[in-house]
């Protein structure tokens, strides 16, 4: 049997915290259409604005978290990689990354030169996005169609319900959770709203606000962020046996003047410190990895909002990372990935 390659992909990193780093880094993240969905004179306008100041915050906050063997994310998806290798018996393992180093089109290119004809590409992302899952497919078939390497893909598609997930979830957290806690905030990377109304199929879903979601199914779920990360919030809290006065969803990172998702998480930070809450535990289920959002926007930043605003302690439960449970379901998962046409 031929051998069938697995090829993680996460978001990326800048090189170094070096500003120079930082901007080239922001410049290929920002224009992609994915990302930034505007026609591209204003896309470049709009992110050589934005990266006029933003480089060098950015690398403010890189320079508080990085470690000393790199970027934490770069480090823990490595990391991940080499757990994965042991259990995927059916040929080797790489790591990409969508921006930054190690690139989709070298794992590509490395592993067609290997002779492998077949991949496993696994977006590392559990709720679908066009600005993380789809771009990093089209960015694979991309390579693959413009250095014509005889290569086929098998996708892992979004796991945000499925119960190797939710378990691995539920098993990472349950020390923290232990340790006792007046409220669990369940926070997830936002998305501006456009985003949601461009992959609504049936163009009136995500006009009907958050409810809406949470009862959504069928293609409207298989296409709403908002929709799949409520219900992986809804999925953990069950299988961890909360009471729906213990947990709440919001959403972080936003960025311009766009409408984003709610609620921001930054307003439920004030919001839980007025109510009361002083201890507070924050996970982000929409990493697997953790890295900047999650150790420096709710980590650091997101800890002072907390305790500024009356709030006692703000634990920041990790993300999956490493946990063998999640390295069992990532391998599970990525063997049902089906053959993409």
């Amino acid at each position: 049997m031929a051998e069938q390659a697995l090829l993680l992909v996460n978001l990326g990193s800048p090189a170094s915290t070096e500003v120079a780093d930082v901007r080239r880094y922001l410049n290929q993240f920002l224009m992609d259409p994915y990302v930034v969905d505007l026609p591209w004179p204003l896309r470049r306008l709009l992110v050589s604005m934005i990266l006029i100041k933003r480089p060098a915050q950015s690398a403010h906050a890189y320079a508080s978290i990085w470690w000393p063997e790199g970027s934490p994310l770069v480090v823990l998806s490595k990391q991940l990689t080499d757990a994965v290798r042991p259990y995927w018996k059916e040929g080797p393992v790489e790591l990409a990354m969508r921006y930054g180093e190690p690139s989709i089109e070298g794992a590509l290119v490395r592993l067609a030169g290997q002779g492998i004809r077949q991949v496993t590409l696994a977006p590392l992302y559990p709720q679908f996005a066009e600005s993380t899952t789809t771009t990093a497919i089209e960015e694979a078939r991309r390579v693959i169609r413009e250095k014509r390497l005889d290569i086929k893909l098998s996708i892992l598609q979004p796991f945000f319900d499925q119960p190797e997930y939710i378990d691995a979830l539920v098993d990472s957290a349950r020390p923290y959770l232990a340790q006792g806690f007046d409220h669990l905030l369940l926070s997830f990377h936002g998305l501006p709203e456009r985003h949601l109304h461009k992959t609504d199929p049936t163009g009136a879903h995500c006009l009907k606000g958050e409810d809406c979601c949470q009862r959504a199914e069928g293609a409207v779920l298989a296409s709403c962020y908002r929709a799949q990360c409520i219900q992986s919030a809804a999925a953990f809290a069950e299988r961890a046996g909360l009471r729906d006065d213990q947990w709440s969803v919001s959403f972080q990172s936003r960025l311009g003047r766009a409408k984003w998702i709610e609620p921001y998480t930054e307003t439920r930070l004030d919001e839980l410190a007025a109510s009361g809450v002083k201890k507070l535990m924050v996970m982000c289920p929409a990493f697997v990895s953790d890295c900047i959002e999650t150790l420096e926007e709710i980590g650091d930043r997101g800890r002072e909002q907390f305790i500024e605003a009356g709030g006692a302690e703000l634990q920041l439960i990790p993300c999956l990372n490493t946990h063998e449970r999640w390295v069992q379901a990532l391998v599970a998962l990525c063997r049902r990935a089906p053959l993409s046409l």
